[in-house]
């Protein structure tokens, strides 16, 4: 890993670490908690991060625990690349939609495939944009504004899809 640039998934780790020590699984658990409408994070990126920013000494790990597990904590080098990555351009979005994909081969789809493929889509943007208010609701009563505002864009990301599933063709 080099000194002056991080990947995403290590920054959002790194991120995540100035809350505390925490094991990979609460790692984990607070990905999804703070980032997981917006940002998705594997099981299997975060554990192959966390030996990476171990010895480029951006974290330390701690005492292990019940079952094993390894609290790590993030290191005045592993802070301060952490700054260095809020500092540098984000890069360009990368959308990549399952549902328009399909929608993108939609002549070859029966008309119940493409009914059942916007149907299930429809259940879960409904489900996820009822979370995303409740979540960026519950964040910014905390007064967490910046979490709040990050949670919209998920609302806002989640009714586009909703609006876009009601004009996509066979719908």
């Amino acid at each position: 890993m080099a000194e002056t640039a991080i990947n995403p998934t290590a920054a959002a780790l790194l991120g995540l670490l100035h809350e505390g020590p925490m094991t990979g699984g609460q790692l984990m658990a607070a990905a999804e908690r703070r980032l997981g409408p917006f940002w998705s994070m594997t099981r299997s990126q975060v554990y192959r991060e966390l030996p990476a920013l171990a010895d480029a000494g951006y974290v330390r790990l701690g005492k292990p625990g019940p079952r094993s597990s390894q609290p790590y904590a993030i290191t005045a080098s592993g802070k301060r690349a952490f700054t260095r990555w809020l500092a540098e351009s984000p890069g360009r979005d990368a959308v990549r939609n399952p549902i328009a994909l399909r929608v993108a081969f939609g002549e070859q789809h029966s008309a119940a495939q493409l009914k059942e493929l916007y149907a299930g889509a429809t259940q879960y943007h409904t489900e996820a944009l009822a979370s995303a208010r409740e979540q960026a609701k519950e964040v910014k009563k905390a007064g967490d504004n910046y979490g709040s505002a990050a949670l919209e864009f998920a609302v806002a990301y989640h009714r586009a899809a909703l609006s876009w599933l009601k004009t996509a063709p066979g719908a």
